[in-house]
């Protein structure tokens, strides 16, 4: 008997779905396309029909084993795990004792970032605490609100509110964001996934903006508001400019330290990515302040930028897309680097 579209799987009893999954860690190659048990829905939950999937970072870090962590720094996780954290699909069941959404509705999430491997959005169903869920931007489809959770609040809580109390394992204060009105900031990796909204953001609020990135880039991030462009592939950002009020860097690692001779005095540096930076001597000296700090999951922050979506501030721009069973070729993508937005799984 043919299965009608959509209808799970039956195994001893168990309600089944297609997912990806990874049995060790290692090169794309680990990535499965297989079935797995539909996740049972908890208290304070609801459960979503999965439409299509946001590929980010963390996603490879993990699959690979976070080797680019101090030993002691890396996650322990219990195989098989499946990946991935940005969902935007529909809801299909609610929790008896979760208010707010409805079987239906249109929604998107980042599940439970950070949890190494809990998130589990590489599938065809994702439960989720209500509290990291808002209805889906009604301007964009399901590929569009896939690609945003991770990248924009990020954004979002770096450049804006952070929205969290949590500690910052990284640093011993709490990250606060700066002003931006009439103030001039360089982004770097402004193509990206990050680094796309961050220039929106930036603008929204009235600075200044010089994007960095490569030369086929240039009228993406020009149309989305950068008042300057530099091709780092011909020109080295920190020998042109200088007197910065703040660098976004959603590049990071090692060579961000670079950016400090762009800044001025009191200005700050904002690394995405700051392991590896090595300068926090030259920064006292110089006065400025080096901070980040780690996104989490937060419905309330994504029901407010939906209505930014919506409005028309914020753009959306995807990269590529890939069926959830072609994970492996989307973490490929993703390896070539120069990604423009975002890269998304769609699932049917």
């Amino acid at each position: 008997m043919t299965k009608m579209k959509n209808t799970p799987n039956k195994n001893d009893g168990k309600l089944l779905m297609k997912a990806i999954r990874q049995h060790e860690f290692g090169s794309p190659e680990v990535l499965h396309y297989e079935e797995a048990p539909i996740p049972g829905l908890e208290q304070g939950e609801v459960r979503i029909r999965v439409h299509a999937i946001g590929v980010n970072p963390p996603d490879w870090y993990l699959r690979d084993g976070y080797k680019m962590l101090p030993p002691e720094w890396q996650p322990a996780v219990s195989f098989p795990i499946i990946l991935g954290t940005d969902i935007s699909g529909v809801v299909e069941a609610v929790a008896d004792d979760t208010k707010g959404f409805s079987v239906g509705d249109e929604v998107y999430s980042m599940v439970r970032f950070p949890s190494y491997g809990e998130s589990k959005a590489y599938a065809e169903y994702v439960t989720v605490p209500a509290s990291q869920v808002a209805l889906k931007p009604v301007s964009i489809d399901h590929v569009g609100a896939a690609a945003v959770p991770m990248s924009l609040l990020t954004a979002w809580q770096f450049m804006i509110e952070v929205g969290h109390d949590e500690p910052n394992p990284l640093q011993p204060y709490k990250h606060e964001p700066v002003p931006l009105d009439g103030k001039t900031v360089l982004v770097n990796g402004a193509g990206g996934g990050v680094g796309h909204f961050v220039v929106q953001l930036a603008k929204w609020k009235g600075a200044r903006v010089i994007a960095v990135a490569s030369g086929k880039q240039e009228t993406l991030v020009r149309n989305l508001g950068a008042d300057e462009f530099i091709d780092y592939t011909r020109i080295t950002a920190e020998d042109v400019v200088h007197d910065i009020d703040l660098v976004i860097d959603s590049v990071g690692g090692p060579t961000t330290g670079r950016f400090l001779r762009t800044l001025k005095r009191g200005g700050a540096l904002f690394p995405i990515f700051p392991l590896g930076f090595s300068g926090t001597e030259e920064a006292e000296r110089l006065g400025i302040t080096v901070s980040e700090t780690q996104v989490r999951s937060n419905g309330r922050q994504l029901a407010e930028l939906a209505r930014l979506i919506d409005d028309g501030t914020i753009r959306v721009v995807i990269d590529s897309t890939f069926p959830l069973a072609d994970a492996r070729k989307a973490h490929e993508r993703a390896a070539l680097g120069h990604i423009q937005g975002k890269i998304v799984l769609t699932v049917a």
